[in-house]
């Protein structure tokens, strides 16, 4: 695996050491975690920042509604009347 180098500060450093010893896992592997787990949270806030946005638009939000509901039809295609 290629690498490469990281600055952080001390209290990061001995943050990462210390959850690395803690968990059994190499500090590489904790920073990879840790990056993975900071992206997605900072795409779902994104994300719900996005929502808030598109319902604060009264015209946006009603559109979006009515997309909903017209793929909802669709949700039972296909399904015997088991």
């Amino acid at each position: 695996m290629a690498g490469t180098t990281v600055k952080v500060n001390a209290e990061t450093y001995a943050k990462l050491k210390e959850t690395a010893m803690q968990t059994g896992r190499s500090m590489v592997e904790v920073l990879t975690s840790a990056v993975e787990v900071y992206r997605r949270r900072v795409f779902i806030e994104g994300l719900n920042s996005d929502f808030d946005a598109l319902r604060q638009n009264r015209r946006a939000w009603a559109d979006e509604q009515s997309e909903r509901d017209a793929w909802d039809v669709t949700l039972t295609d296909d399904l015997q009347g088991d």
